[in-house]
């Protein structure tokens, strides 16, 4: 399961829905929902994520965090360590073959790791970025929305 799905199924649970029932609403097949609450099926597109944050009817900062962790969900990650130091690219490879048996003691000392190793400003820089981003799809699901071609913004 990724930290989407447990979300999802979470708020699900909360609002005593059904899979089938909260499919049915979005549009989409009861299995899809269970693969992705199960983190069988990759990220889910901007568009479904909008309609289950509005059918789920979470506002504001619930909302960004469901939005955090389907970007943090992807269960088939690629890290591309081409331009990086040649450590890189054996933690990469090293946690790629051993994540399967690390407890969540290990996970959660290796998250620390990497957030003490991130510094204030690649912080602030990262989080600007998803904004710019966010904002980005927004226009573009608005524009595929109401059909009107997308102005360019200098």
């Amino acid at each position: 399961m990724t930290p989407f799905g447990e979300k999802l199924r979470a708020l699900r649970a909360e609002r005593g829905m059904t899979q089938a029932d909260m499919a049915e609403a979005l549009k989409v097949s009861g299995s899809y929902l269970s693969a992705l609450e199960h983190g069988r099926r990759g990220r889910p597109t901007w568009d479904l994520l909008q309609r289950i944050i509005g059918h789920l009817q979470v506002i504001w900062d619930d909302a960004e965090e469901l939005e955090r962790l389907a970007r943090l969900s992807d269960p088939r990650v690629v890290v591309d360590t081409a331009k990086l130091p040649p450590k890189s690219t054996l933690v990469a490879n090293e946690l790629a073959e051993r994540i399967a048996y690390l407890d969540d003691g290990a996970l959660d000392k290796i998250l620390q790791a990497i957030e003490d190793g991130v510094g204030q400003e690649t912080r602030k820089k990262l989080t600007r970025k998803e904004r710019l981003v966010r904002n980005r799809r927004k226009k573009l699901a608005q524009a595929e929305t109401t059909g009107a071609p997308e102005r360019q913004v200098s």
